[in-house]
């Protein structure tokens, strides 16, 4: 069956099912009225500051409890890596949910419910995050999640990989369906060879599957709350036993009955009692009183003694327990479940006791029975004897926990595993906005028109020649590349060279010549000449008739920069500058879109460069190639200098950014000036973006005053306000290429225009 088949067969399926969905929704909510709350996250609605982020980030997607503790780790290295990056984790469970807001607040950009696997829910989280990459946590495998974000040019990785014994074989009798949805990852990291064997016969390509360990292996658990080490050490225990992650039907039975056959010989003991879900917690506290056990939830703490129970009725902070116990019973051991990660226990060299049913962690258990680094019982009635054991003989709890420990770290190094698939997967990333069908269907014709008639005007014009080379910097979008910075950095290096520009947003509409550095109002220039004329390094002539503004510069220039103009028919150029956005470099022609041309009028260019990148972007570059195989290709990106008070001047350095402040831009790519705020650890009060050269008012300015007695801004923006308003500090940067001498010869060998390397 081919892929085109499976998948509409899934997205049959889907449908058919909706209704006992919304059934299923209903009856949650019935019985967890917050579920009503993660509805409309399902259904792909993210809220309002989703809309703001910056393109290219990552989304991590980790299931519930177990997968959110394995990223965090990994989130943070992220961050580390990809500085200013924005990173979301979404989650399916509520208990996952809340544990990510405490865990990875101040980590995370973004914390939200996953969307169910329906195309549209989808289509609209990565129309709002538009990521460069999408990581997938575990035994996730959502078919349309996949396909959409191969579709929209992402990168996918699939991350600490398992597929448990029970559906082990279910996977593999599918592999007819698997075998399409496993081949869209472009690297899927599995925990262990068992698991790589399992992917390999639910249908993954052998050449993508491969060990890279297990993430909850690198956890570093967090301290236990201060409210829980001040109980432990008023209740003084003489030895602290935890039974962790406990299951349905009757684990807590099980241990609160091995419990009470222990205290009666052992008064100072206490019972750290924490059942896996959430909805058990009340169960445990009634099996506790009828059993008559002395407890106390963690909840609720209050004086207790012993011999004792203290019911950890939280999320969280089991980890972060274990170096306080003598011994660790690992729950879901003793009932069918298959167990859980012994790891955390061992990273303290605590004594492990397991049941018999481990088969979930199989090449785990077999390392640590190897080694002898845990004990082993056969059922519930050998819980009691063999922790009693352990408490009673000091010197093999020490010599079992060490072994545990050698095995724990023999597993470590899966993050940083992680971590270069997900940026090998970033830098291979070519984003690109895949619009809704309502906009298809409107706006797609016009897209036609819009193609037709560029195709016309370039026919129909006749480009004219100026007695001096022409180099041209443009884009395919209509704005937000970092093109205006490229004209003033090119500028300085063009002996007596001249910018030719529209002048975009100016009220007069005579053609002007200027020299370097000449003071006029912005509503003669426009906002772009006037960063050109305070840089003072070239000639600026302004008009929309550039042919014109030529001919008033006098003496003529060696060398002419024109600024936007890869879509000015009536000048002919020697060298076409192409930028691309590094993080959307492509996308829907206009109106669908905001490009002016599709990636096929890249065959134009003579040089291309991909802004706003620090990161190699062999996926972009292999792109260009697909329509222009021999123009060189360069990566700039902006590097902060310090801040500037528009009324003053006064410099202040990066460490010093003014606070408490609000930020504003006009730019058309508004998220870029975010993202340059988040690398510099600035965090604005809040931030309001303006249509592009938007002209701002006092009363604009007012209203952003009254949020904050500081603004901040760019360059371009504050030669936009009124240049005597105070408080009001830009962004001073310098750009910055991957390879600025081999950009400068390619320059020279297209135009043949002498240049010359700058301070």
């Amino acid at each position: 069956m081919t892929g085109i088949c499976i998948s509409l067969l899934y997205r049959f399926l889907l449908g058919a099912a909706m209704p006992f969905l919304a059934l299923y929704f209903l009856v949650r909510t019935a019985r967890t009225p917050a579920y009503w709350r993660t509805l409309a996250e399902r259904l792909g609605c993210l809220p309002g500051p989703y809309h703001e982020t910056p393109a290219g980030g990552i989304w991590l997607h980790a299931v519930s409890v177990g997968e959110v503790l394995s990223v965090a780790g990994l989130v943070g290295h992220l961050r580390r890596e990809l500085p200013g990056t924005p990173v979301w984790v979404s989650t399916t469970t509520l208990a996952g949910r809340a544990l990510a807001e405490e865990r990875l607040r101040g980590l995370a950009d973004g914390i939200f419910f996953a969307p169910l696997d329906y195309v549209f829910a989808v289509r609209r989280v990565l129309r709002t995050l538009r990521p460069a990459v999408v990581v997938v946590a575990e035994t996730e495998i959502w078919p349309n999640l996949f396909t959409e974000t191969r579709r929209a040019g992402l990168g996918l990785v699939v991350i600490n990989g398992r597929i448990s014994d029970r559906v082990a074989a279910r996977y593999a009798r599918l592999r007819w369906f698997f075998r399409h949805t496993l081949s869209k990852p472009g690297a899927i990291l599995v925990q262990t060879e068992e698991m790589r064997r399992r992917y390999l016969a639910a249908g993954a390509p052998p050449d993508l599957v491969r060990v890279g360990g297990n993430l909850k292996f690198d956890i570093q658990p967090p301290p236990p709350p201060m409210a829980v080490i001040e109980f432990l050490d008023r209740t003084a225990p003489e030895a602290v036993w935890i039974a962790a992650s406990t299951m349905p039907p009757d684990e807590e039975a099980t241990v609160i009955g091995a419990f009470q056959e222990l205290s009666a010989a052992r008064p100072g003991l206490l019972l750290v009692l924490a059942p896996r879900k959430p909805e058990r917690f009340a169960l445990a506290a009634e099996l506790l009183e009828r059993a008559g056990t002395r407890y106390v939830r963690r909840s609720a703490l209050a004086p207790l003694a012993l011999p004792g129970v203290l019911l950890l009725d939280t999320i969280g902070e089991l980890a972060g327990l274990f170096g306080r116990a003598d011994v660790v019973f690992i729950g879901g051991s003793i009932v069918t479940h298959g167990g859980h990660n012994p790891l955390e226990p061992a990273g303290f060299a605590r004594a492990i006791v397991v049941g018999r049913y481990m088969q979930n962690f199989p090449e785990m258990a077999a390392a640590f029975r190897g080694a002898d680094a845990w004990v082993e019982v056969d059922g519930a009635e050998g819980l009691a004897p063999a922790v009693a054991a352990l408490l009673d003989d000091p010197a093999r709890c020490i010599e079992l926990g060490e072994r545990a420990k050698r095995c724990a770290a023999a597993q470590t190094g899966a993050t940083e595993n992680a971590l270069a698939a997900i940026l090998e997967a970033h830098d291979a990333a070519v984003p690109r906005v895949l619009p809704g069908l309502h906009r298809r269907l409107l706006l797609g014709p016009l897209t036609l028109l819009w193609r037709a008639g560029m195709a016309l005007d370039q026919r129909l014009r006749r480009p004219r020649r100026l007695p001096a080379p022409v180099v041209s910097v443009g884009n395919l979008a209509t704005g937000g590349t970092g093109k205006t910075p490229l004209v003033a950095w090119l500028a300085g290096r063009i002996e007596g060279g001249a910018i030719l520009t529209r002048g975009y947003g100016r009220r007069e509409r005579a053609v002007l010549a200027l020299p370097a550095g000449a003071t006029e109002p912005r509503e003669r220039t426009g906002d772009e000449a006037q960063i050109y004329l305070r840089a003072g390094v070239a000639r600026v002539g302004i008009g929309s008739d550039r042919l014109a503004a030529a001919a008033l510069l006098r003496p003529e220039p060696p060398a002419f920069l024109l600024d936007d103009g890869f879509q000015h028919w009536p000048l002919a150029r020697d060298c076409d500058i192409v930028l691309l956005d590094g993080a959307e470099p492509f996308g829907p022609v206009l109106p669908l879109g905001r490009f002016r041309e599709g990636p096929e009028a890249l065959a134009r260019a003579a040089i291309v460069v991909i802004t706003r990148r620090r990161r190699p972007a062999p996926g972009i570059v292999a792109h260009v190639r697909r329509y222009n195989a021999t123009a060189p290709v360069f990566r700039t990106w902006l590097e902060p200098v310090g801040w500037v008070e528009g009324a003053t001047g006064r410099r202040l350095p990066l460490s010093d950014t003014p606070g408490p402040a609000a930020a504003f831009c006009g730019l058309g790519s508004p998220h870029s000036f975010w993202r340059t705020l988040a690398e510099l650890g600035a965090a604005p009060v809040a931030r309001q973006a303006f249509p592009d050269h938007h002209t701002y008012s006092v009363d604009e300015l007012a209203g952003l005053r009254r949020l904050a007695p500081r603004l901040l801004t760019t360059e371009k923006d504050w030669v936009n306000c009124p240049l005597d308003e105070p408080g009001i500090y830009w962004l001073e940067a310098k750009l910055v290429f991957d390879d600025e001498p081999a950009f400068l010869e390619a320059v020279f060998r297209a135009a043949r225009v002498e240049v010359r390397p700058g301070a």
